[in-house]
C-alpha cells in the first residue's frame, strides 16, 4: 500500500492553492465541496477562478507564492506548470509538516487525490498511487454504474437511526446481523425506489420486532489457487459477511486480503507432520462458533471438495444441527493447468483425466497403480512433492513411457508461478535440482508438450 486512504474533515479549515489555471480551477472545485475555505496565490486567474473571486468563494492573493503564506493553513495543493515554483511549495508545506499535493508529480505529494464516486455521505474513493489518474477515473466509470445514487439516502436513514439500534442490541454482532438484513432487505428496496416514509416504517419496525435469533452458520468456501481475480463473486461476499475466518497455508495473502477487516483470523494450516490445529478440533471449532451466532468462513485453498477434506468438516455440522453453505473454488488441477498453459484434455492428446491425492488419511501412498496407467489420460497429482520418486518409480514400473512428457508447476496462478517441464523419469532430478517447493502440483501426460505453444500467463518456465 503506497498510500494510507484516509478521509478529512476540511470543514472551516483553510486550505492553500497555488496556481491559476484548469487544474488549480478542479482542486479548488473538490476543497469547496468538502466545505474547506481556500485561498490562493497566482499571477493570473482561468475565468473559473475569477468568478469563484469575484463571488467571494475564494480568497483571492495576486502575486508569487512566499512560505510566510502557509501561516495558519491545514493543507497546501500546487498545481502551477512551473517546477522551480512547486518544488518550493513543495519545500515549504513539507518544513511546516503540512500535507502537500504536487499535481501530476507523485514524488512530491504526502497526499494525493483520488478519483471520486459522491454519493454523500456516502463516498467512495479510488486511486492508483499517482500512477495511472486515467486508470483510476475507468475504474471509477465502471463503480457508478453499481452504485445506486440512492445510498446516499440510505446512509442518512441508517444514521438516524444508529443510536436506537446501538440501545436495542447490546452486543456488536447482533447490530452487525441487522444492519446487513436493514441495507441489502426491504428497507433499502424502498429506499432506492425513493419510499422514503416506508422505508423508515419498515426500519422502525425491524428495531421493535423480539430479538433477533441467532444466524450462526459456516460458509465452507474454495479460495481457488492462489489468484484472487479466480474468486466466485459468491464467495466474495460471504468472505465480506463472515465474523470469523479459519484458513489454512494454501490460502494466499491477497485472497486472505479480501476478507471483511474486521473479522477475527484463525490459522489453522497442515503441512506435512506439522498441524497447527488437528482436523478433528477444526470441525468441532466450526460447530462451536457458528453456535454462538457467529457467521464462520471456513476457507480452504482449492475447491474444499477436490482433495479439502471439506467433506469431513460438513459431516461434522450436519450431525451437530449447524447450517451450512458450500461454495465451490476453482481447484488446483484446473486453475494451474491453465496459467500454466496445458489443458487437461484435447481431442488430439487426452480424452480423460485423473485427480489423484499424494498421500491418504493416515500418512500413506496408497494408489491404484494399474488403474492410472491409460492411453490419451492426463493425471493430476496433488500433494505428491514428498512421495514423487515413489509416484515416478511405480509409473514406470507398470508400463508408462520413461519419456512420458510431465510437469511440476509450483505456486501456481500467482505472480511466483515457476513450471518445470521434463519426464516421468526426469521429474525427481528436476525436484533436486530446482529445490522445487510446495506447494506444487504435477500434471503428467502428452497434454504437457502443449505448454511451450499455449502458455499465456507471464511466470518462470524451465524446461529440463
Amino acid at each position: 500500500m503506497e498510500f494510507l486512504p484516509i478521509f478529512l474533515d476540511l470543514k472551516q479549515r483553510h486550505c492553500f492553492v497555488v496556481g491559476g489555471g484548469d487544474v488549480a480551477l478542479r482542486k479548488v472545485r473538490l476543497l469547496l465541496r468538502a466545505g474547506a475555505r481556500v485561498e490562493l496565490v497566482s499571477l493570473t486567474l482561468c475565468d473559473g477562478l475569477q468568478a469563484m473571486a469575484e463571488q467571494g468563494d475564494i480568497i483571492y492573493c495576486p502575486g508569487h507564492f512566499s512560505p510566510s503564506m502557509l501561516e495558519g493553513k491545514v493543507l497546501v495543493v500546487a498545481a502551477t506548470d512551473d517546477a522551480l515554483v512547486n518544488r518550493q511549495v513543495h519545500g515549504a508545506a513539507t518544513e511546516k509538516n503540512l500535507p502537500v499535493n504536487v499535481v501530476d508529480c507523485p514524488e512530491l505529494c504526502s497526499f494525493i487525490f483520488p478519483s471520486i464516486i459522491d454519493r454523500s455521505p456516502v463516498v467512495v474513493a479510488i486511486s492508483t498511487g499517482g500512477t495511472s489518474p486515467t486508470l483510476a477515473r475507468l475504474i471509477r466509470t465502471k463503480l457508478e454504474a453499481l452504485i445506486p445514487a440512492a445510498y446516499g439516502k440510505l446512509a442518512t436513514l441508517a444514521e438516524k437511526f444508529r443510536q436506537p439500534v446501538k440501545q436495542r442490541f447490546a452486543r456488536v454482532h447482533q447490530r452487525r446481523l441487522f444492519w446487513e438484513d436493514v441495507l441489502q432487505g426491504p428497507v433499502a428496496e424502498q429506499v432506492f425506489a425513493q419510499q422514503l416514509p416506508q422505508a423508515e416504517q419498515t426500519l422502525q419496525q425491524l428495531l421493535d420486532a423480539p430479538e433477533l435469533p441467532s444466524k450462526g452458520e459456516v460458509y465452507l468456501i474454495g479460495a481457488g489457487p492462489g489468484d484472487p481475480d479466480l474468486l466466485t463473486f459468491r464467495a466474495l461476499r460471504l468472505m465480506q459477511q463472515a465474523d470469523v475466518v479459519l484458513y489454512d497455508r494454501l490460502v494466499s495473502p491477497r485472497v486472505l486480503d479480501l476478507v471483511r477487516r474486521d473479522a477475527d483470523l484463525i490459522y489453522v494450516g497442515k503441512a506435512r507432520a506439522d498441524h497447527a490445529m488437528p482436523q478433528e478440533d477444526i470441525n468441532q471449532t466450526l460447530a462451536d462458533l457458528a453456535k454462538q451466532g457467529k457467521r464462520v468462513c471456513r476457507l480452504k485453498g482449492g475447491d474444499p471438495f477436490i482433495f479439502g477434506r471439506g467433506g469431513e468438516e460438513i459431516e461434522t455440522l450436519a450431525e451437530q444441527g449447524v447450517a451450512f453453505q458450500v461454495v465451490p473454488g476453482i481447484t488446483a488441477a484446473s486453475g494451474c493447468a491453465s496459467y500454466a498453459g496445458i489443458p487437461l484434455t484435447h481431442r488430439d492428446y487426452a480424452q480423460s483425466v485423473a485427480f489423484v491425492t499424494g498421500h491418504l488419511k493416515d500418512g500413506s501412498f496408497n494408489i491404484n497403480w494399474d488403474g492410472l496407467i491409460h492411453p490419451q489420460q492426463t493425471l493430476v497429482i496433488y500433494m505428491g512433492l514428498v512421495g514423487l520418486p515413489s509416484l515416478c518409480e511405480q509409473l514406470l514400473a507398470r508400463g508408462m513411457k520413461a519419456d512420458m512428457p510431465a510437469a511440476l508447476v509450483q505456486q501456481g496462478t500467482t505472480p511466483e508461478q515457476k513450471v518445470y517441464i521434463g519426464t516421468v523419469e526426469s521429474l525427481p532430478e528436476l525436484v533436486k535440482k530446482h529445490k522445487v517447493k510446495a506447494p506444487t502440483l504435477v500434471i503428467v501426460g502428452d497434454v504437457v508438450q502443449l505448454h511451450d505453444k499455449l502458455a499465456w500467463f507471464k511466470g518462470t518456465s524451465i524446461n529440463s
